[in-house]
This record gives structure tokens, C-alpha cells and sequence, in this order.
């Protein structure tokens, strides 16, 4: 798996997730239910993840979106 960014924003995460399935990306979301356990406060981004096959693609389809992305 390869990290693609890092957010505390779930409406973010749910656009890029959607935009991603629409180009036959899957995509899973890691620290989801930490965030919520420690109560949302911000601490604990989400990280938005994508299998590293995958991971070339995804980043030129979110750039080309006009999103930043955090992974190399």
C-alpha cells in the first residue's frame, strides 16, 4: 500500500475516494476509527491509501483534479 495524503477532512476523503473509483482506483482510508475514538479533535489525520501498482496513476489523477498530494 502507498500513502497518497494525509487529512482530517472526511468530505475531502470521500470526493478523492469517489474520484479515484471513477478512474477504477481502489482506495481504502487508514486511521478512521482512531480519529473517531480520540473524539475528532484533529489529532490523528486520516491517511487516504492506494495499492502501490496503483499508485503512479492515482497520484496524476488526483494532480490532474487540481488535489495536492503528500506521497513522493
Amino acid at each position: 500500500m502507498k500513502e497518497l495524503l494525509r487529512t482530517n477532512d472526511p468530505i475531502r476523503l470521500s470526493w478523492l475516494i469517489a474520484l479515484l473509483a471513477g478512474e477504477g482506483i481502489e482506495a481504502t482510508v487508514l486511521d478512521m476509527h482512531t480519529s473517531i475514538v480520540e473524539g475528532s479533535i484533529g489529532a490523528i489525520p486520516r491517511r487516504l491509501m492506494v495499492r502501490a501498482a496503483d499508485a503512479a496513476r492515482a497520484q496524476r489523477v488526483l494532480a490532474d483534479a487540481g488535489e495536492a498530494v503528500d506521497g513522493d
